[in-house]
């Protein structure tokens, strides 16, 4: 929900009564992930989408019949081979969606929406929004916004009508900040069951923990025409992307319009001067042994996702070699991917660009890069199990 956030905010502002419909779980093969949402207001106007169209139009009339009743819904949709005809997911997954009434009226959810557009508007800081989707009536749909450094706003303690005392709902909104963070630092959405124990409720909660973080970067280093495709299709990836080269006349905004910066520097010395984790790609186009040299041996030892090297098999070669001169071990050259990119039989800069680029969402996604045609392998290999217990993430 995330995503559609500000626009809430916008509705709860002008006092538009809404539901919102939301992702909790995903089974197999599905267009989008927990925490996507849609938004239906009184009036009929929708924001946002569950499905990528697929059961749109019945979500759709769930958060109507949600804001009819005032009750909050549940509903899975999958494919059915016995009725083709049936609402579902033609991919053949499974979603399950969790449908809340937000009548004007309703005032915890409202404050947690201002923060959460209030993040987005201010460069994207790192939150996560928790949500009940299983447990005491209550509660569901009720959220906390989460931020980096532990504090949080909305929550469970302060609700008008809770069963219980106020201190153990206390525990509640501790506990889901306590495993939302756990999750915002792995960038991770996912569900969290919190055991009675924990939720001091009564009976088990489950939580949907949607995580925001600024996007990751991508720094490619050498400014030269296969750099300016790689930073086109790295925005469309939404990467921050850099561009780095010690050389001034060819490291310019001028030539790089798309990239988020541009700087002139020796590359394994701007490398040593920045912050990376483990989401940042390097992709390293240079393939001059001065600049190469001295920053893969950096780059081969820091907590990254991917390093890249462009070069024809004997510049690779050499390479290795280079490296191996000055200590670095063989299992830091065997995270090099080098010759960089799958292969496409790429020749122009936009197809090179697309081999890299098609390599690094392999590498995060866990794909092996091999035609779908003919192949039994799930299309989507970074799919996890729908809920986990207290300590453990979906």
């Amino acid at each position: 929900m995330l995503d559609i956030a500000a626009e809430l905010h916008r509705w709860c502002e002008e006092g538009r009564d809404f539901a919102v419909a939301t992702v909790v779980s995903v089974g197999g093969s599905a267009p989008r992930q927990p925490g996507a949402a849609l938004a239906v207001d009184a009036d009929g106007t929708a924001v946002g989408s569950v499905s990528g169209g697929c059961v749109e139009g019945a979500v759709y009339e769930l958060c109507q019949e949600a804001l009819r009743t005032g009750e909050t819904l549940r509903e899975t949709f999958g494919y059915s081979d016995e009725d083709a005809f049936a609402v579902g997911l033609t991919c053949g997954g499974t979603i399950d969606v969790l449908v809340t009434p937000v009548p004007a009226a309703d005032r915890p959810l409202r404050p947690v929406l201002a923060a959460a557009a209030r993040s987005a508007a201010d460069g994207g800081r790192a939150t996560a929004l928790v949500r009940v989707v299983d447990g005491p009536p209550d509660l569901l749909g009720r959220a906390l916004l989460v931020r980096s450094d532990g504090t949080y706003e909305g929550g469970f303690a302060a609700l008008p009508g809770r069963a219980g005392p106020a201190s153990d709902r206390t525990v509640l909104d501790r506990t889901a900040a306590a495993e939302a963070r756990a999750l915002l630092d792995a960038g991770r959405t996912a569900t969290v069951v919190v055991g009675a124990e924990g939720s001091r409720c009564g009976q088990a909660v489950t939580l949907l923990v949607e995580s925001s973080v600024p996007a990751p970067r991508m720094i490619v280093f050498g400014a030269i025409d296969f750099a300016s495709a790689l930073v086109r299709i790295g925005k469309f990836l939404n990467y921050h992307v850099t561009v780095c080269d010690a050389r001034p006349v060819f490291a310019t905004a001028h030539r790089f319009p798309d990239a988020d910066e541009v700087v002139v520097d020796w590359p394994h010395r701007y490398l040593d001067t920045i912050e990376v984790d483990a989401r940042t790609v390097l992709c390293v186009l240079t393939h001059d042994a001065k600049f190469d040299v001295p920053l893969l041996e950096r780059a081969l030892r820091l907590p990254v996702a991917y390093v890249g090297a462009m070069g024809s098999r004997r510049t690779h070669l050499d390479r290795l070699r280079r490296l191996r001169d000055v200590g670095v071990g063989e299992r830091e050259l065997a995270r090099l991917r080098s010759p960089i990119g799958l292969d496409l039989g790429a020749r122009t800069p936009e197809e090179t660009a697309l081999s890299i680029a098609s390599e690094i969402v392999a590498s995060r996604r866990g794909g092996s890069g091999a035609p779908l045609t003919g192949v039994r392998t799930p299309i989507h290999h970074d799919t996890h199990p729908p809920t986990g217990r207290i300590g453990s993430v979906a």
